[in-house]
């Protein structure tokens, strides 16, 4: 890596900051990743390349933004911090394919940001064979939302590659009947193959966050998409199912499609499935689950699903996003 991806030392931050009188803000996540090495093991585990368009999430001072721009068609980086972004502007001025956005990647907690998906449109349509990657290092309030809401866009990444906390990226390859098994894993799980690259500890950021990260990769998978005919209906099927993880799976696929399927047709399914009375959601098999979501989506009258009375009253979920937990 060459230019500024350099610079991004904790020495070099801190002068940079001290010279503008400014601090790292926590409350937009600001950990900036300061070992070269992981900053590069970052980008090469993204395997850009001259057909890459590639989404960066949190710009800071420019230093993987310009790390990716060496290798990429373009990249198309978002920064929600008016100073860092006017920083990483001027320190990358030379770069002709880098595309800064001063915006929140959020329109609000569930709904990604339409100008910055518009600005990723945009840039892939200048070429046939165009591609789409995230790559970032992640605030970690965003992780989620962005993540799992990324994949139900029209035009999903082809893979996603990230800093995200340690405790995130264990939920998003977790096994059944452990306890980090759940909606957001079963999601990506679904249409995906994540792995984790690297556990990082908090040494490796400044300022040194509380918690391990991880660099974890999340690869489409066009085949398992093609066995989920509906994937908003899936995701919020998933999200049902976890809401209530410890309950019998009977109790809470009755309470979901209460007067729309009777008992017998959930028993039904059930049997179809050989799942007993004590099955629970948090012991399914991916692919069972998918079994399931779509036995009940053909049942349906209009292919709709009640939310769980819980989930109705406006309670929050743990985990945030439009896949928490509970």
């Amino acid at each position: 890596m060459t230019g500024s991806s350099n610079n991004q030392t904790r020495t070099y931050l801190m002068r940079r900051f001290e010279t503008l009188g400014i601090h790292p803000r926590s409350r937009l996540g600001q950990n900036f990743l300061i070992d070269l090495n992981l900053l590069r093991l970052l980008r090469d585990s993204a395997e850009l390349d001259q057909n890459d368009v590639v989404l960066e999430v949190g710009t800071g001072t420019g230093s993987l933004t310009g790390a990716m721009a060496e290798l990429a068609a373009e990249v198309v980086t978002v920064e929600v911090d008016p100073i860092m972004h006017e920083m990483a502007k001027q320190e990358l001025c030379d770069r002709e394919n880098i595309r800064f956005l001063f915006a929140d990647i959020l329109k609000n907690k569930n709904t990604l940001n339409p100008e910055v998906l518009g600005a990723v449109a945009e840039e892939l349509a200048k070429g046939e064979n165009r591609r789409f990657k995230l790559c970032a290092n992640l605030p970690y309030a965003v992780a989620t939302p962005l993540l799992s809401n990324l994949c139900l866009t029209k035009t999903p990444p082809v893979s996603m590659t990230v800093t995200i906390q340690k405790e995130l990226a264990d939920r998003i390859v977790a096994k059944p009947r452990s306890s980090a098994y759940g909606a957001l894993g079963v999601w990506m799980q679904a249409i995906g193959n994540p792995r984790i690259v690297r556990v990082m500890p908090p040494s490796v950021f400044w300022p040194r966050p509380k918690v391990d990260s991880a660099i974890i990769q999340i690869v489409d998978s066009p085949q398992k998409r093609s066995q989920i005919p509906d994937l908003k209906f899936f995701n919020q099927f998933v999200r049902t199912l976890f809401f209530h993880r410890r309950k019998f799976l009977r109790s809470v696929l009755a309470s979901a499609v209460k007067g729309r399927l009777s008992k017998e047709q959930v028993d039904e399914i059930m049997a179809s499935l050989s799942l007993g009375d004590t099955a629970r959601a948090d012991a399914l098999p991916v692919k069972k689950i998918v079994d399931l979501a779509e036995r009940v989506r053909r049942l349906l009258p209009d292919g709709a699903l009640y939310l769980l009375e819980a989930d109705k009253s406006g309670k929050k979920n743990r985990g945030g996003g439009d896949l928490g937990e509970e």
